[in-house]
């Protein structure tokens, strides 16, 4: 049997690499991004100087060989679904018994005048940062459009090179449609203490060229102007399907699929970024764009494709990211608010770089999730509490077992209780301390 690949990022290799431990068909991997798989978390990472693109590959270029996997580096321009067959850009022909579909997503991007000219542009793809690299060369200002992860990575990274950083936000906080309102005030000062210039509800206008049609500012909703050699429009993604126009493979926002990862069409199959779910669960989102959930959904899908068919089965929601030098960390459902039904015990450091949040059911006190914000926690221990609805006042008992901070990190689990125990004085709980030891 030969299966084909349309995309080589973490959704795309993963099948690959599983459909090849549980089988020998033949595998074909087709991408214009990249010759070889790379992680895309580490992009920032080649334009700040820390890596080179070759040390961002996981795999050797011998691995491909020897695992059989075939790759290929072209464009595909069209699936013809009922014969089964791709037309590349370049006019070849590729025929298959079985497509995945793995092709991420693109920056998304609005209708703003301006947004064509030289030095605007979105932040995704290897292209994007090569794309970058260029379009910032011997600048001195530049302005980003949109906040969330990406804003906030295309800020550092312009950061690193002394660029001088307007960053625009719709909000009154940053990335406060997912954050509570506390851990983004927190983000909002530490922004600042980069040297990032924050403007909190504001919105594009308008993107001004230069006679040679280059930027050269941008103006506010609220028109103000702001002199800049670079635009970064990081207002979101949208999953890449363009190229599935006139295939006959069901879309809305993504391919839509089912639970077994499974288009409308036999033998086709969607998964990652691009993928939309038909009928996803209570609070579940129809498209989950993180890399570990990628990974999950092509290690089902390899099954299903190798006649172990089940359906996909996330668990526990978890995601973690960085907010400049900043770890986040969250399991559960953590939305700006707590749900209907819920409560939220927030505890932050008074430097205001390290803070946690745990969310718990008001009648039942089972813990629903937490934020971490500049601590590391361990997932399993997490995801084991959610998963078993643990009581909170026995979290708080535990919850020193779940941190993994680096040695000669300092430990804040008895100032977390401390304001436990003010906080909720009917669920107090005790901690011996911990007794020091001089060594000489």
């Amino acid at each position: 049997m030969k299966i084909v690949i349309i995309g080589n990022g973490i959704s795309g290799i993963t099948t690959a690499r599983h459909i090849r431990k549980l089988s020998n068909h033949e595998i074909l991997v087709i991408s214009s991004e990249t010759e070889h798989f790379f992680s895309r978390t580490a992009l920032m990472y080649i334009y700040m100087g820390h890596m080179k693109y070759e040390h961002t590959k996981p795999y050797e270029d011998w691995f491909w060989d020897k695992n059989r996997i075939d790759l290929l580096f072209a464009k595909v321009a069209q699936v013809q679904a009922k014969q089964k067959q791709l037309q590349l850009e370049d006019g070849r022909m590729i025929t298959f018994d079985k497509l995945v579909i793995a092709t991420g997503s693109t920056p998304k991007t609005l209708e703003w005048p301006g947004v064509n000219l030289k030095g605007v542009q979105g932040l995704y793809s290897k292209q994007d940062v090569d794309l970058m690299e260029e379009n910032t060369k011997d600048i001195t200002d530049a302005v980003i459009v949109g906040g969330g992860l990406i804003g906030i990575e295309m800020a550092e990274m312009l950061r690193s090179r002394n660029i001088n950083v307007h960053f625009l936000i719709r909000e009154q906080y940053y990335w406060n449609s997912v954050l509570p309102k506390e851990e983004a005030s927190l983000i909002n000062n530490h922004i600042a203490a980069h040297h990032i210039h924050l403007h909190t509800n504001t919105q594009l206008k308008e993107i001004i060229g230069d006679e040679n049609g280059k930027v050269k500012a941008v103006i506010t909703h609220d028109g103000i102007e702001i002199a800049c050699q670079f635009v970064g429009l990081t207002i979101g993604v949208n999953p890449n399907i363009n190229f599935l126009q006139n295939s006959e493979i069901e879309t809305d926002r993504g391919v839509l699929i089912n639970e077994y990862l499974e288009t409308n069409h036999p033998d086709i199959y969607a998964l990652g970024d691009c993928a939309q779910f038909r009928h996803p669960k209570n609070l579940h989102p129809a498209v989950e764009q993180l890399w570990y959930t990628g990974k999950m959904q092509a290690e089902t899908l390899a099954q299903n494709i190798c006649g172990d068919k089940r359906a996909y089965e996330r668990g526990v929601w978890f995601n973690s990211a960085k907010f400049l030098d900043i770890e986040y960390q969250t399991y559960g459902y953590m939305f700006n608010k707590p749900l209907e039904g819920e409560q939220s015990f927030y505890w932050e450091h008074p430097k205001g770089k390290i803070a946690c949040r745990i969310n718990f059911k008001a009648t039942s006190k089972a813990v629903t999730g937490f934020n971490f914000l500049g601590m590391r926690f361990r997932q399993q221990t997490a995801n084991d509490w959610i998963k078993n609805e643990m009581p909170l006042q026995n979290v708080m008992q535990e919850l020193e077992k779940g941190f993994f901070d680096p040695e000669f990190f300092e430990n804040h689990y008895l100032a977390i209780v401390e304001k436990f125990n003010t906080d909720y004085p009917e669920m107090a709980i005790s901690v011996k301390k911990k007794k020091k030891f001089l060594i000489w």
